[in-house]
């Protein structure tokens, strides 16, 4: 029986250095499962590959009972997080009260905006990826504008090392999830607006569910392979992408939308850069307030696509240069070969 056990852990360690999905590697172990039933059942007593194989059916149905047990408690807690986990349906609907008047004064004298872009902020649904650097700011200033509901994405938590940068966070919180910090800041910001904490990894068995439902996704991830897997989850919901990022003393960004004939990040980056040509902010180093100004131009992007005010950078990828003062911009175009985004949004 330990060679069987010793065997199935193999299977789900190489799964997961695979990127094999909980399906795929609960499949295998249910197939070596089944080779050993089989063993038990049709080979007799005292054959060594039974005996190598624990020798005993009744211990393996045991093992099944107890694993059957555990599938169904997981099972039943899915479901019970589901039920109980913050809905993403309810929407700030209704006249602007008072307080909202005067909060958002600023705004609703603005020509571009006025009322009815006001009225689309209080409504609008925005999903931040990551509540570090670029979050940080982003966060605040959506917040700020009045976006009625604002989900964030992240599992870290906060440490002395952030705050250097990310101004959502304070010492007193080192140490609390950076998702339930940021809820706190927010709700000292702008008690109106309804922000929903997902303490979790984005990973590729959540993030549809954890997408759907939102207008607007908002990445501030600090690697390649979330962006990438942000990217891919929006293009297959249809939702539009403000996606950044940020080294050392310059930042990028860009709004992409296949669905309105922009490219998508693919179509931009389309590949994931070897292990150490594009090192961290932990390896690399950044300039402490760099991430507040991209941060802020990804909230000055979703309020000018949530209102219609102004063209956006789609098309466009911004750099900004903060040690020589320099801005410029690069056009970007779909790519028709796109792995991504040609085969899901056909080119127009």
């Amino acid at each position: 029986m330990v060679l069987v056990l010793l065997i199935a852990v193999g299977f789900l360690v190489l799964g997961r250095v695979m990127g094999a999905s909980r399906t795929a590697q609960g499949s295998l172990l249910a197939v070596l499962f089944g080779a050993v039933l089989i063993i038990q059942v049709t080979l007799p007593d005292g054959h060594s590959l039974r005996a190598a194989t624990g020798g005993s059916l009744a211990a393996w149905l045991i093992l099944a009972g107890v694993g059957a047990l555990a599938g169904l408690y997981m099972l039943g807690l899915r479901w019970l997080k589901t039920r109980a986990r913050p809905s993403n349906e309810p929407t700030q609907e209704g006249p602007f009260s008072e307080q909202e008047l005067e909060r958002y004064a600023r705004h609703i004298v603005l020509r571009e905006i006025g009322g009815a872009g006001q009225q689309k902020l209080k409504s609008a649904k925005v999903l931040v990826v990551g509540a570090g650097g670029l979050g940080s700011p982003a966060l605040l200033y959506l917040a700020a504008a009045g976006v009625g509901t604002i989900g964030i994405v992240d599992d870290d938590t906060v440490s002395l090392s952030n705050l250097q940068r990310q101004i959502l966070h304070s010492q007193d919180r080192i140490g609390m999830a950076k998702v339930f910090s940021a809820q706190q800041g927010l709700a000292a910001i702008n008690p109106d607006v309804s922000v929903l904490p997902f303490n979790r990894r984005l990973s590729g068995e959540n993030a549809s569910e954890l997408f759907n439902g939102y207008d607007l996704i908002l990445d501030g991830s600090d690697n390649f392979a979330t962006r990438h897997l942000v990217n891919e989850t929006c293009v297959a919901l249809g939702i539009p992408l403000v996606s950044a990022a940020i080294t050392q003393w310059e930042g990028q960004i860009s709004l992409y939308h296949p669905a309105s004939d922009g490219p998508c990040y693919a179509c931009v980056f389309p590949h994931i850069p070897a292990k150490g040509l594009a090192p961290s902010c932990s390896e690399a180093g950044v300039m402490g307030a760099l991430p507040g100004v991209v941060g802020s131009m990804m909230a000055v992007e979703a309020i000018k696509h949530i209102t219609g005010a102004g063209p956006t950078l789609t098309g466009e990828l911004l750099i900004y240069d903060a040690l020589y003062g320099e801005s410029r911009k690069m056009r970007t175009e779909r790519r028709v070969d796109c792995a991504i985004c040609a085969a899901a949004i056909p080119p127009g």
